[in-house]
């Protein structure tokens, strides 16, 4: 087995037939996020492709990211989502791109945490090898079948606050113009500022998201011609995940962007034959967390799929954890 890790070397397309035909092939382990990840400041992917017998046999995308300025250097974290990406569970194949991972990244990344959107207990023994610890994250799953059945999923408040909203005036419409997306931004970064308290991508990351084509929508929440809310959405095989959301709730009687904003991708899916809605993280379970009770109404299967974290230097964690405790107090 041989894992390539120059770009040069990648057959971009024979990789995108693998990651497509993998049981839980997805969109952050896809080519198409890989250039995504690539054209946007402050986010530098790092490709992996495990090969054997001139086959594809595993692959791993992984996106080192900081924040702008001195904050960078305290703010380096690696993040995979939804992968590794191995053929036939193989555990030797597993290894060699943690390994390969770690040993591209110790040098550039604080950390390292692997986002699990899919089973992988199988590989417990794998990850513990490779000095990554578990903890337990909680996720919620959305199966689509019809419009119909969608709807009558959700709890009767939602469908309540659905039929309010749509009654009282609001839409839900795709974004047609860079404008629509500036306005949903400012509202995203009101929520990160005021209540989520995390570091939110600068406005060309979600720029770049709706001029490049074929990476999913944004369903934006309309009020009296003004934006009031919506969804940024990658589309990927069969399903379409939350990345981020937003609302102006609580501003106008009778409606509430951010349950039509959530709503929008299921009727999206329902329409268009896509079978999940992945909500991309519902809190740890031993950890009050006001969101998943919101999105605990919208019928999804709550999972656990957790995530891996190893830490590359200790020191520069515990103060990056620090200032993001503090962030949050101010």
């Amino acid at each position: 087995m041989k894992i390539l890790t120059n770009i040069t070397k990648i057959n971009f397309e024979e990789l995108e037939a693998f990651i497509y035909h993998h049981p839980h092939g997805n969109f952050f382990q896809s080519t198409k996020a890989y250039t995504f990840f690539n054209s946007v400041d402050n986010y530098d992917p790092v490709l992996l492709v495990a090969k054997e017998d001139n086959e594809i046999i595993g692959s791993l995308l992984a996106v080192i990211i900081k924040e702008s300025g001195i904050k960078g250097y305290f703010s380096r974290r690696c993040i995979v989502w939804g992968g590794p990406l191995v053929k036939d569970n193989n555990p030797t194949v597993m290894s060699g791109l943690l390994r390969k991972l770690n040993e591209k990244t110790k040098s550039k990344a604080i950390y390292t945490e692997l986002r699990k959107m899919f089973d992988v207990s199988y590989f417990s023994n794998v990850f513990n090898n490779n000095k990554f610890s578990f903890s337990e994250h909680l996720n919620y799953i959305v199966p689509i079948d019809n419009e119909d059945k969608a709807l009558s999923n959700l709890s009767s408040s939602k469908r309540r606050q659905i039929r309010q909203s749509l009654k009282n005036g609001a839409e839900i419409v795709e974004a047609s113009n860079i404008n629509q997306i500036k306005d949903f931004y400012i509202i995203l970064k009101n929520l990160y500022q005021d209540k989520v308290k995390k570091p939110l991508p600068a406005f060309v990351f979600f720029e770049k998201f709706f001029l490049t084509p074929k990476l999913g929508k944004y369903f934006l929440i309309k009020y009296k011609n003004s934006i009031v809310g919506g969804i940024m959405c990658p589309i990927y095989k069969d399903t379409i995940y939350e990345w981020f959301v937003c609302g102006n709730d609580g501003e106008i009687k009778n409606v509430y962007p951010s349950v039509l904003a959530t709503w929008a991708p299921i009727e999206y899916a329902a329409k268009n034959g896509l079978k999940y809605f992945d909500f991309m993280g519902a809190g740890k379970p031993d950890a009050d967390y006001g969101v998943r009770e919101f999105k605990s109404k919208f019928g999804g299967k709550l999972v656990n799929y957790g995530r891996f974290e190893k830490i590359n230097n200790r020191f520069l964690y515990k103060i990056g954890k620090l200032s993001l405790k503090l962030y949050k107090m101010f």
